[in-house]
């Protein structure tokens, strides 16, 4: 029906069929005189996205999901989870082979120093690891008595026959037009970052940091646009960019090379060792940069200073070029997510779609604008108790027909070259029950809450985050994930460092762009998620002793009005909401064909 570009559905490989893979790396550690071996689920930098090259842990276990990690011991071996994952991993490792364990609470330094014994040696590919991450595994192992070695090269490569190669994906400018500033600039202001941090030179071991420092994009990785690459930057003196020659066309080779030198990634060890020798200070990111990294620059005689990436916060706060940007990518979208919502409400009620029919179909309509560049993330169409799944990815096996009488949950985004969308909608089909549209107003409530806060200069996340939960904690219930993540400028859909969680410490500044996205899960029955994009504007206040801030709201799509009890909805709350919807029909209705334009009058129709 469809033709989809993006996305697969097919199942991975799992469970028995993968054990002979964990006999083969037993045989290896053996060989290599280790008593047993550490697989994150990560690459060099710690991408949330990761290239086949990189999934060592999906080819040893089986499990797919986007954070763990496994030990392999002679005779046991563990696969650590978090909350999220702990029914898929169940489902796709073999419980044979693998125990499942916990992630977080207690994390995985539990579980080996009460497995190994005084003598054993754990191997660990300081590549894989940040320092943070290898000293909590240095310090499991003295609790048992044991040893963390750090090996020269990762033994699952040397049992992976078929391991794809890695990544060659075409780097291309992302000129002034998109980015808003140019690179001696945004250089200008990262040295000024150093010198207040007392550093020498800083090493970028974040792909994102590089592209928005040098303006360019990639595509190395699936679902965002990164060249995987690294740069390092003195305090004084030319920067160098790390990357693979073969990307480059000639045109952004001189891009580049305006501002930077540019070396094959191989290099980066030599010149930072260079630099080491000098007994210089350098700085590494404690969220992405490798353990080796560290461990070189010490070893030659510098000096790894451990700190937050300045690049990031520069990144999270958008200028005006980037933010006009985003507001004309969200408009773009909304005429595809139009489309696709009517296309949903004509469609449904029948009882013959599928989720695979929804993910290509919204796929689709997006394709049609003719700016899709990918999607931002694979799309979550869950129906009924598939919509409990918080990170549900349907596949061809789990595939749900829509019933009339369930709620569909699609989370869904697009990248764009001016932007980069994420938004959810859960969708009524068919005559939702009571309990759905109590559930539902409270998690609009919660939402509402956030789109419509004011706040002072230096609210972290944090602070904001009960407000989306209050309507549920009322009734007794919540949802298990936070309630807003930043997002970037044609980079990643999931930038830090701020967000709205309970672990939200970073305080929101102009410019940023957060998810506003509460939810309710009821297992085995239905999920609800409303999700619009906010970016954070300054606001007046008559009186204000205090800067204020607030929300403009860049999503626009129709919330669904089948699902609401205005009953429960206070006066300013509905207020906002006809306002919103209102909006959306001005923004939106002119650039739909009529039939699309009629539904949309009706989608958006002023709840009184």
């Amino acid at each position: 029906m469809f033709e989809a570009l993006f996305q697969t559905f097919e199942e991975p490989e799992t469970g028995v069929a993968l054990s002979a893979r964990l006999s083969v790396l037993r045989e290896e550690l053996a060989r290599r005189k280790l008593t047993g071996f550490v697989v994150p689920r990560a690459d060099q930098q710690q991408n949330e996205y990761v290239p086949p090259s990189e999934e060592r842990l999906a080819w040893l276990t089986g499990f797919t999901g986007s954070a763990g990690m496994a030990v392999v011991l002679p005779q046991e071996a563990a696969i650590f989870v978090d909350g999220r994952y702990t029914l898929q991993a169940g489902k796709q490792v073999d419980g044979k082979a693998w125990a499942v364990e916990s992630l977080v609470d207690p994390p995985p330094e539990s579980w080996l120093a009460s497995h190994l014994k005084p003598g054993d040696r754990l191997g660990f590919d300081p590549w894989l690891h940040t320092t943070p991450a290898a000293e909590r595994l240095a310090k499991a192992c003295a609790k048992a008595g044991a040893e963390l070695v750090a090996v020269d090269s990762n033994p699952v490569d040397a049992v992976w026959p078929e391991r794809p190669t890695p990544p060659l994906g075409p780097v291309s400018v992302h000129g002034l037009r998109l980015a808003g500033e140019g690179e001696a600039d945004k250089l200008r202001r990262i040295r000024l970052q150093l010198e207040k941090l007392g550093i020498d030179a800083l090493v970028l071991s974040d792909s994102h940091a590089v592209a928005w420092t040098f303006n360019i994009r990639g595509a190395d990785i699936a679902h965002t646009p990164l060249p995987l690459s690294y740069a390092l930057v003195p305090r004084d003196g030319r920067p160098t960019v790390f990357i693979d020659h073969r990307k480059l066309s000639n045109s952004t080779r001189d891009h580049l090379e305006q501002s930077a030198d540019v070396e094959n990634p191989e290099a980066l060890t030599h010149k930072l060792a260079a630099i080491a020798e000098t007994g210089a200070w350098i700085g590494l990111d404690n969220v992405t940069a490798a353990d080796a990294l560290s461990r070189l620059i010490s070893a030659e005689g510098g000096k790894p200073v451990p700190t937050t990436d300045p690049v990031a916060m520069l990144k999270a706060v958008k200028n005006a070029t980037e933010i006009e940007g985003t507001r004309t990518a969200h408009r773009r979208d909304a005429v595809a997510l139009a489309r696709f919502l009517a296309w949903i409400d004509r469609e449904a009620p029948a009882g013959t779609l599928t989720e695979i029919d929804v993910v290509e179909a919204l796929e689709t309509f997006r394709r049609e604008t003719g700016a899709l560049k990918d999607v931002s993330f694979p799309t979550i169409a869950g129906t009924g108790p598939n919509g409990a799944i918080v990170h549900y990815r349907v596949t061809r096996k789990s595939n749900r027909r829509i019933a009339p009488g369930d709620l569909l949950l699609v989370d869904s985004g697009a990248q764009y070259e001016d932007g980069t969308t994420d938004v959810t909608r859960t969708i009524a089909v068919g005559e939702p029950t009571e309990e759905m549209r109590d559930r539902f107003t409270r998690v609009l409530r919660g939402h509402l809450a956030i789109a419509r806060a004011v706040f002072p200069d230096g609210t972290t996340g944090a602070q904001l985050d009960t407000l989306a939960r209050q309507f549920l904690w009322n009734a007794g219930i919540d949802f298990e994930h936070g309630t807003g993540h930043g997002v970037g400028s044609y980079l990643s859909v999931h930038e830090g460092p701020a967000r709205i969680s309970k672990l939200g410490t970073t305080p929101l500044k102009r410019g940023m762009i957060l998810s506003n996205e509460p939810g309710y899960y009821k297992t085995d029955a239905y999920g609800i998620r409303i999700e619009n994009l906010e970016l954070v504007i300054g606001t007046e206040i008559a009186g204000a002793e205090k800067t204020m801030n607030a929300f403009e709201t860049l999503t626009l799509a129709p919330i669904d009005r089948r699902l609401i009890d205005a009953r429960m909805l206070g006066r300013d709350e509905l207020d906002w909401l006809n306002a919103y919807h209102a909006r959306v029909r001005r923004e939106v209705r002119s650039s739909l064909d009529e039939t699309t334009g009629l539904w949309l009058d009706q989608a958006t129709a002023e709840l009184k």
